[in-house]
């Protein structure tokens, strides 16, 4: 997690990383005019800010130049560098101090002599070629550092072992333990481009930890119903019934400044209270676990409890083994298969519902048609009127009638006019 500057830190001193970038947004400056003037990459800058990487030779001059004066002027070759301590005694008046070189003892031989009252002459660099070993100095920079995995493994196998026993002391089980270990490092591997950043790792992989170890949801697993076997000697036994008697909030509280030693500050935030809560929270617990295990109410002082309450709980811890933790390796290939498996099945998801959608709107109809009312049989209605049908007797009638002559009066036609 942390880089070496060896060789770097004897010839420009930087201030911290959140001072580089506080010094920056003093200057006015943005990422790019940084980036520009020192002839590197906005990505390096923000990587030198965030103390990933450190600037090395020309660049870490030019750049601790920048951000002291703040002026263009400043990338000068004879401008002084407040943050350069052979700077500081050049502007003084006394000869910049240099590195004793292979030959030169301890007493100052001549060698070490001689390097020091040599001047100091430096050829102008070309643009181009300045440009480019710019480039391949960026380049083994990021090179150097450790890579993702690397760091990741770092982090595992200098915290997970802590962690476990950690969260046995707040819920007297191995297996949820274990388990919640490897889900906070796999958290912390899904959201490693956080977690690399953030000032204090193994705090991030802790309040994880605890947070699923304590997730009141566990009562209701077979599995973690029943507390595992307790120690065989009284004293442990007794100190590990009292921790577990606590509430979670005041047992989380203890265990984090009594057992992993966080400062009342540190641990009010980690446990998302004020600070006068968490001292009362602690207080609370020191009387509860006093009043259990008479062994804590015989110091007079709180400090003299609190150190007795580190000693006990750090021999209790170490009692349970952690070698049943998986490797590293492990833990990211099964979040990295969790994740695969999450990004198919939400992109299946889509896949369906846009499928679904697409099927909604080929069958819907057109435009609205009202339902038809179902066919019903009415009464009361009259017959229907008019002539009625002829039977085969008035047929008979009427073709008879037609054809025979008419010996009557012949019929009175109007006259026209």
């Amino acid at each position: 997690m942390t880089q070496s500057t060896t060789g770097t830190a004897a010839t420009d001193p930087l201030p911290p990383p959140k001072e580089l970038r506080r010094l920056r947004e003093a200057k006015s400056l943005s990422e790019e005019q940084v980036a520009a003037a020192v002839g590197v990459t906005r990505a390096t800058v923000r990587a030198w800010e965030t103390g990933r990487t450190s600037p090395r030779g020309r660049k870490r001059e030019a750049y601790a130049r920048l951000i002291g004066t703040g002026d263009a002027d400043a990338l000068t070759p004879g401008a002084p560098n407040k943050w350069s301590k052979d700077d500081a005694a050049r502007a003084a008046g006394a000869p910049p101090r240099t590195a004793p070189t292979a030959g030169s003892g301890r007493d100052g031989g001549s060698g070490s002599v001689a390097a020091a009252t040599a001047p100091a002459t430096t050829a102008p660099a070309d643009p181009a070629t300045s440009a480019a070993s710019a480039a391949s100095e960026t380049d083994a920079e990021i090179e150097a550092g450790p890579s993702p995995a690397e760091a990741f493994d770092a982090l595992y196998r200098h915290s997970a072992a802590a962690l476990f026993r950690q969260t046995y002391l707040l819920t007297g089980r191995r297996g949820l333990s274990r388990e919640a270990v490897g889900k906070a490092f796999d958290l912390a591997w899904q959201r490693w481009p956080e977690v690399a950043v953030d000032r204090d790792p193994v705090g991030w992989v802790r309040a994880a930890a605890y947070d699923h170890a304590m997730a009141p949801w566990h009562r209701f697993r077979r599995e973690h119903r029943h507390l595992d076997p307790p120690p065989e000697a009284p004293g442990p036994r007794a100190l590990l019934d009292a921790m577990l008697a606590l509430p979670p909030a005041y047992r989380r509280t203890l265990l984090l400044h009594d057992g992993v030693g966080l400062g009342l500050p540190e641990t009010a935030a980690e446990t998302e209270a004020s600070t006068p809560a968490a001292a009362g929270r602690l207080m609370t617990a020191r009387a509860a676990v006093a009043e259990r295990v008479p062994e804590f109410a015989e110091p007079s002082t709180p400090a003299e409890q609190s150190a007795l309450l580190h000693e006990r709980l750090g021999a209790l811890a170490l009692a349970q083994p952690a070698s049943s933790l998986p490797v590293p390796e492990l833990i990211r290939t099964c979040s990295e298969r969790k994740a695969q498996l999450w990004t198919r099945a939400a992109i299946a998801f889509t896949v369906l519902l846009v499928g679904l959608t697409l099927i909604a709107l080929a069958t819907a109809p057109r435009k609205y048609e009202p339902p038809r009312s179902p066919a019903q049989q009415v009464g009361g209605v009259p017959p229907l009127g008019g002539p009625q049908k002829l039977t085969p007797q008035t047929k008979k009638l009427q073709k008879k009638l037609g054809g025979e002559l008419v010996h009557g009066p012949a019929r009175l036609v109007p006259r026209p006019g």
